[in-house]
């Protein structure tokens, strides 16, 4: 991997969160919005039914190209447990070690790329799918670290996505 750092590292709960991720990316494809981001997910791919030691690896591909990493939260991020060994049909849950002899990990996905954000240095943003910035939903690694801010505000009795608290948040 080059050790330029170009790309935008994406992190979400898929499953919950997927609207607000949607509406990252409508963003950045659009002509009129000012958002503009080239994606770490393009650099390589990875699939649900790889091995979760093998997914990781290929997020730790990506983040080696991103200077900007990204953490849309919402309000099942914390209680995500995805991506951890206990979870693996490769993992033997009487020895506390991998069937197929790789390290074991215990951190979800998400836990795992926040740690990586900061192990590599890079420009950290939190995007709350939320009208409030609330830190307790937000990983512990990255609770007091980079710009948070939410993506949604209230007015006159409906929910906006909030493109400005957003831009301003990449602009920093």
């Amino acid at each position: 991997m080059s050790v330029y750092r170009t790309r935008t590292y994406i992190a979400a709960d898929f499953d919950h969160d997927k609207d607000a991720v949607d509406q990252l990316y409508k963003w950045n494809d659009s002509n009129y919005w000012s958002l503009s981001f080239s994606d770490a997910h393009d650099l390589q791919s990875s699939s649900d039914s790889s091995l979760y030691c093998s997914i990781k690896a290929s997020l730790k591909y990506r983040m080696d190209g991103s200077k900007t990493f990204v953490l849309i939260v919402g309000n099942h991020t914390n209680t995500i447990t995805k991506g951890g060994c206990q979870n693996c049909g490769s993992y033997n849950s009487h020895t506390y070690s991998c069937a197929r002899g790789h390290a074991v990990d215990y951190r979800s996905y998400i836990e795992y790329e926040c740690d990586k954000a900061i192990e590599a240095g890079i420009n950290i943003i939190v995007l709350y799918n939320d009208i409030n910035v609330d830190k307790s939903k937000c990983p512990k690694s990255v609770r007091n670290i980079g710009t948070h801010t939410t993506m949604v505000y209230y007015k006159d009795g409906k929910y906006y996505w909030d493109y400005q608290s957003v831009k301003k948040a990449f602009d920093m």
